[in-house]
């Protein structure tokens, strides 16, 4: 059996087949890595199941025709950020749904509205919040997106943007804080 690298590498010739043998390979940990973020803290987020995620972060994958990752570190890197699209993505469909996804809007009472899942709330909000932090801090904006959206340790994060574990945890500490304050404005 090849290693994930080699898989990865195998796939950059653009060879459908390596695709399969890739996810096929990295299945296990795909489905770990979708496990630990869809059930931390306590079951928060509802929106999907740990198998619609994997899968559907592959199709994403597929998706990603010029898709170039040189090893095993970056392909997870690169996993948590999809995961972290079909999250938001799907958060936001549902949501538009309970709207009335695209009809007329007739509002009776506001108790839809306060009965929305807090989960789903908070990851849109997050999500708003880093892609802000993204644009004055790409790095800790990875680190969070790892943490939070990929469910990914410090020393995973320090070992997959090729930094020590104390920078990625002042990374997150700082992180926080900023993030906190824009969620708090």
């Amino acid at each position: 059996m090849k290693s994930l690298t080699q898989l990865i590498q195998h796939m950059s010739s653009s060879d459908p087949p390596a695709h399969d043998e890739l996810f096929a390979a990295a299945y296990p940990e795909l489905r770990k890595l979708a496990r630990s973020r869809l059930h931390s803290g306590g079951g928060r987020n509802t929106v999907l199941d740990t198998t619609a995620l994997v899968h559907e972060s592959y199709l994403r994958f597929l998706g990603a025709d010029q898709l170039r990752l040189e090893d095993r570190k970056a392909f997870f890197a690169y996993a948590s950020r999809v995961m972290r699209s079909v999250i938001v993505d799907t958060v936001r469909e549902r949501q538009a749904e309970r709207r009335g996804g695209g009809q007329a809007e007739l509002t009776l009472n506001t108790l839809m509205q306060d009965n929305l899942p807090a989960g789903e709330n908070e990851i849109l909000q997050i999500n708003d919040a880093l892609l802000a932090l993204e644009q004055v801090e790409p790095r800790l904006a990875r680190v969070v997106e790892m943490r939070y959206f990929g469910g990914y340790a410090d020393a995973e994060i320090a070992d997959a943007l090729d930094l020590n574990k104390r920078t990625i945890g002042r990374d997150w500490e700082k992180a926080r804080l900023l993030l906190l304050a824009m969620l708090k404005s």
